[in-house]
């Protein structure tokens, strides 16, 4: 239930159309906005103007735009619930991202950690939206007036800037937006370890150590059988974080009964990783194989998907043509 302090908020977060959807996005995103979605005013946007920074083929932008947009309502995303929309579709995004970019300075904007490291990475395509990213993004969080984003601490600094672009206009032209903070519960995300060990799942590192939501069922037990796990000469010295991490995984969908079981195994030096595996390989099937099949079907939908994107933009544009209006009046814009 919301209480005093939520009431009324609005919870605006962006999910980019690149690459498929894996389990460390469901634990740390999608499921807290399954949750949000019943308590607040909620705008879910895919950011598909966002992911030609990079200068992509466009050619594929489509179907993942609908790949996208089907994982995350097969996950639970109810578009009678939520605005779920194409950033594209939402046309007052370009009109306030050119007035932040008034308010935004050219020296804090080369400073940023995402400017600086696709600027190392791609030192033949350093754009003007590239640097002015965390401007558009403002833009995309103030544009609803939104109070939570459900973001990690990668994103606390382009956070961050939005509350600054957001108290600068207030400052220089009337106080319109309120500051955008981060909000999970008072929880941290879950951050979903990686297969083999090294960091958390991503969508482009190690796809063999990825589970992905499209994975067919042999592709699961094949990945989880390959997990990687160290041999323990004394449980008593202690858990190797390769075995924590098998553990965190199958707290994530295995019964109580069955992680406490193979914890006691491991305490007494009689676990069998083999058993360990195939269990948790079963129970992966069993959590990911509902949403997959789901998925599939709204893609194979379209006429659903235009309805729902279409439905989206109509309840984002009528949130962002009231703020323009604030906007426009506050700057000045407005002549008669």
């Amino acid at each position: 239930m919301i209480d005093n302090e939520h009431s009324g908020k609005i919870v605006m977060s962006g999910i980019r159309p690149t690459g498929f959807l894996h389990l460390g996005n469901y634990f740390g995103a999608i499921r807290n906005y399954v949750r949000l979605q019943n308590e607040f005013e909620c705008y879910f946007m895919v950011a598909d103007l966002h992911s030609l920074t990079t200068h992509p083929d466009t050619k594929e932008l489509k179907g993942n735009v609908h790949r996208v947009l089907a994982e995350n309502i097969a996950c639970g995303l109810d578009p009678e619930k939520a605005a779920i929309y194409c950033q594209s579709h939402l046309y007052e995004t370009g009109e306030l991202y050119l007035y932040l970019n008034m308010l935004a300075y050219k020296g804090e904007l080369e400073k940023t950690v995402t400017f600086k490291e696709k600027a190392r990475l791609h030192p033949q395509n350093i754009n003007a939206g590239l640097l002015t990213y965390p401007v558009l993004q403002a833009a995309d969080i103030i544009i609803h007036r939104a109070s939570y984003v459900p973001v990690g601490k990668d994103q606390e600094q382009h956070l961050e800037m939005s509350r600054t672009f957001a108290n600068r206009f207030n400052h220089r032209y009337g106080n319109i937006f309120p500051e955008p903070h981060a909000f999970n519960y008072n929880q941290e995300l879950v951050k979903v370890p990686s297969l083999d060990g090294t960091g958390k799942m991503s969508k482009s590192e190690n796809q063999m150590a990825t589970l992905y939501l499209a994975d067919d069922d042999e592709t699961i037990m094949k990945k989880v059988k390959k997990a990687k796990t160290d041999t323990v000469a004394d449980p008593s010295q202690g858990m190797p974080e390769a075995i924590q991490n098998l553990f965190l995984l199958m707290k994530l969908v295995c019964d109580k009964a069955v992680v406490e079981k193979f914890e006691n195994d491991f305490k007494n030096g009689s676990i069998r990783y083999g058993d360990a595996k195939e269990q948790l390989g079963k129970d992966m099937i069993a959590f990911i194989s509902p949403i997959r099949e789901k998925a599939r079907n709204i893609l194979e939908n379209k006429q659903y998907l235009k309805e729902v994107m279409e439905k989206g933009a109509e309840k984002a544009r009528k949130n962002a043509g009231k703020t323009m209006e604030l906007v426009r009046e506050a700057i000045g814009l407005k002549y008669f």
